[in-house]
């Protein structure tokens, strides 16, 4: 009777150098298994070159295996324009380069990278950013080259991603230290404005020595004079700029209330009637900078603003009319010239193949999961990446004109500089300031009529006390302390229009391949029979020989034990393969194949059959992988979200994806990048506040169109296109948490306007009055922000404390 045999992945193994689990097995020296090239190379490095006792085993455990770097692969990094752009750092015989390696692991990658002197007398030093997965080298350019450095990390399990967009990217990136230095300014002049204040607090305003008052004055108006015009100025800026686009922002009556309350100061000390509100100025300063520093934290290791640049390589091999080949920029491909694409490399350019087989994988372009064969005369179009042997193709469109970059020139990207929305708190602070001003005018009128010594001061007392900086205090704390909650789960959001954007949505559509489905991962059975020992490393010997996903699927469920030898190896396009393995005949592939006869079967996997001298053993079931907790999430989502997919793949999927989903859910297939982009657009067109949650180029348009665009990264450093926030796919399964998380945001920000209002009415009090007080002011002006900041830190700390226990990301 037929069984069906589950083919389950390997067990995961610690590695023999750091200890860590390997997520599988293919890197390996002798019996021992590395997580890493890394591990590795240190493991042979050590016992090699006798560094130390490390490991107790004998002192010459074989020759070094260093990955054998392709010919002429870094060929492009001798062209004097593209290393000049890529260095930059020169100085006679020293150059400095910082290379993104994505395959850092762990500490013993540190450690390789940072001793490359060992392995190469030209290099000087190394310094490692972990964080960032980048080194930057320094080194002697007469005794090593660009090339030879690229070709010496490759060679260590480090090859370098060196993109177009690195042409761009000359100088190493300085962090910008304005806002410390202002808060550093702002917070000192504060501190000591106030302890001078001191005095003239304690003494009601009379303090008896005529010299003191007047040299505390001319104390605190110098301390305040860096803090007006430096400290303040993008106060002022972004006022100036929301009023020249007949916008109120919430910096405008910022700005009104420094610039008054400075005026005032000012009036008061030089003509000696009172001490100002100094120490109030420099304090809205203050505590508005260091929210505003707390809010626009950003992630220096991550890039949210990617475009297809970033995927693009910037140098090709060119073929000469006499058959040479020659490294040229990308840039200087033309219609007409013939190029050959090595495997694993990025076509660049729309073409034709001329030679060789073409096995294009697209998904990162397309979305299709499974490569596309193509045999000679037919299109390949740029951003596929070839998968097996060197084709040669002859350019028919120039890289700017290309199938990729047309999906660029949409207008949507010409526009992913603007912010998407504007953030409700400005919204709310253009009511305040009408109020604001009501309020003042009303009071000042008042005076007016019945005392009209008492209206200046009312007028200035109310703008001064009733700054809305209570109120951005709010939203820059309770954002700041938001976005790093949930940057410790895995959860990196962009900005806090972003956190808002993701908070108002009320739509979700998620793309399938990569995103909720795990690209590199299959769940493979093997059916209608059972596979003995022997005969698993006989197909393993076979599939590992294909460069086919299905092939690769296999290879990774079997155990890794013996490869035999393989013999008149052929591989049919679109039927299989064949080979003779330890004197045994092996077929792998569709079922007419292998057997000669097709039997109609329900569609719901990939079947690869397997037959040994001719005789079927069954068949491997191959189905889609979905991440771990779809259903629940699905489940979670559906009350509060209209859901839809919409891949770039075939509709295979789409028995399982409507038990998945429900009826209310939308499912499209074979939908081209456009498509996406015109099916967010039409929902938007209906009112719907989108989040598009994606992972590759060709979820690119989509991403940007939507309300926010999250993306799905299993590697949070590596690729990953623009979008308004990252999700590590390991947290996939927390999203209705974490979406649930950002719709607190508003509560609390409401809730902290709430008190800000209690402080106003109290201050407003004495300001309708003409008797603001300096002591007053100084009491309502911290007191009002101390108790905002801790509020917000207290209610977003409380809503996201199960967040990081249940979900922390090391």
């Amino acid at each position: 009777m037929p069984t069906n045999t589950k083919v389950e992945k390997h067990s995961h193994v610690a590695c023999y150098h750091c200890g860590d689990d390997c997520p599988d097995t293919h890197i390996h020296t002798e019996e021992k298994i590395f997580c890493c090239e890394g591990c590795k190379m240190v493991y042979e490095i050590i016992n090699q070159n006798g560094l130390c006792n490390y490991y107790d085993i004998s002192q010459n455990p074989g020759i070094n295996q260093r990955i054998k770097v392709r010919e002429g692969k870094f060929a492009f990094l001798d062209n004097q324009e593209i290393a000049s752009k890529l260095i930059h750092f020169r100085d006679g015989t020293q150059a400095h380069v910082t290379f993104y390696l994505p395959q850092m692991h762990c500490s013993s990658c540190i450690w390789l990278l940072e001793h490359l002197s060992k392995l190469d007398k030209g290099v000087k030093s190394a310094t490692v950013n972990f964080l960032k997965r980048e080194t930057t080298i320094v080194f002697n350019t007469e005794q090593t080259s660009l090339r030879r450095i690229a070709e010496l990390l490759t060679s260590i399990g480090y090859e370098p991603h060196i993109s177009l967009r690195d042409m761009d990217n000359t100088k190493v990136r300085k962090y910008d230290r304005t806002r410390i230095y202002k808060i550093g300014i702002a917070g000192f002049c504060f501190a000591n404005i106030m302890l001078l204040s001191f005095p003239e607090y304690f003494s009601s305003g009379d303090i008896q020595e005529a010299f003191l008052r007047k040299a505390f004055s001319f104390i605190n108006l110098g301390l305040s004079l860096p803090v007006f015009f430096y400290c303040s100025s993008e106060f002022f800026t972004s006022a100036y700029k929301s009023l020249k686009q007949k916008f109120l922002n919430i910096d405008a009556p910022i700005a009104l209330a420094i610039l008054i309350t400075f005026g005032r100061s000012l009036y008061e000390i030089l003509s000696q009637t009172g001490a100002g509100y100094l120490d109030s100025m420099s304090g809205i300063v203050f505590f508005m900078l260091l929210g505003r520093f707390f809010q626009n934290k950003t992630y220096e290791n991550l890039a949210f603003d990617r475009d297809f640049r970033s995927y693009f390589p910037i140098g090709v091999t060119r073929l000469g009319s006499d058959g040479s080949e020659d490294q040229v920029p990308v840039g200087e491909i033309k219609k007409g010239d013939r190029l050959r694409i090595h495997s694993h490399e990025i076509i660049p350019a729309d073409g034709m193949l001329f030679l060789g087989k073409g096995n294009i994988d697209y998904s990162f372009v397309t979305g299709e999961s499974l490569p596309s064969e193509k045999v000679i005369g037919e299109l390949v179009y740029a951003g596929g990446k070839q998968i097996g042997a060197a084709i040669e193709i002859e350019v028919v469109k120039e890289v700017s004109q290309s199938y990729l970059t047309q999906l660029w020139n949409n207008d949507v990207f010409k526009k992913q500089n603007e912010e998407k929305k504007t953030s409700f708190v400005h919204r709310i602070s253009r009511y305040f300031t009408y109020i604001l001003f009501s309020i003042a005018a009303l009071a000042t009128i008042f005076w007016l009529v019945n005392d009209s010594s008492k209206a200046w001061n009312a007028l200035t007392a109310c703008l001064i006390v009733a700054c809305p900086c209570a109120l951005l205090l709010s939203a820059t704390f309770t954002n700041g302390n938001m976005l790093s909650k949930l940057q410790k789960v895995g959860f990196f959001v962009k900005s806090a229009n972003a956190l808002e954007s993701i908070a108002e949505a009320d739509t979700i559509v998620f793309d399938k391949t990569g995103t909720i489905s795990l690209q590199s991962e299959s769940s493979v059975q093997f059916q209608d029979g059972a596979l003995s020992g022997y005969e698993q490393q006989l197909v393993r010997s076979l599939a590992i020989q294909s460069s086919h996903p299905l092939s690769k699927a296999i290879v990774s469920a079997l155990p890794v034990q013996k490869l035999f030898t393989v013999k008149d190896f052929k591989e049919l396009k679109g039927r299989g393969s064949v080979a003779v393995i330890d004197g045994q005949k092996l077929k792998l592939g569709s079922e007419e194949f292998v057997s000669g006869s097709r039997i109609l079967r329900r569609p719901d996997s990939s079947k690869v059959f397997v037959s040994v001298n001719d005789e079927v053993l069954g068949y491997f079931a191959i189905k889609t992988q979905y991440r771990s907790g779809l259903s629940e999430l699905i489940n979670q989502l559906n009350p509060k979200y209209q859901l839809s997919v919409i891949s770039g793949d075939n509709n295979a999927e789409e028995r399982n994806l409507m038990t998945i989903f429900n009826y209310r859910s939308i499912l499209l297939f074979e939908q081209s990048p456009q498509e996406k982009l015109e099916y967010i657009k039409a929902l938007q067109n209906k009112g719907r506040k989108v989040i598009m949650v994606g992972d590759g180029l060709n979820d690119a348009g989509a991403l940007q169109q939507s309300n926010a665009g999250i993306v799905i990264s299993d590697d949070i450093n590596n690729f990953s296109p623009a979008c308004d926030a990252i999700l590590d796919g390991r947290q996939f399964s927390k999203l209705a948490k974490l979406l649930a998380y950002c719709r607190k945001e508003k509560s609390i920000i409401y809730g902290s306007f709430i008190i800000s209002i209690l402080y106003n009415i109290v201050g407003l009090s004495y300001a309708v009055q003409g008797e603001l007080s300096p002591v007053i002011a100084a009491i309502l002006m911290p007191v009002s922000s101390v108790s905002i900041v801790l509020y917000t830190t207290l209610m977003s700390s409380w809503f996201g404390r199960k967040l990081v226990n249940n979900s922390r990301v090391i």
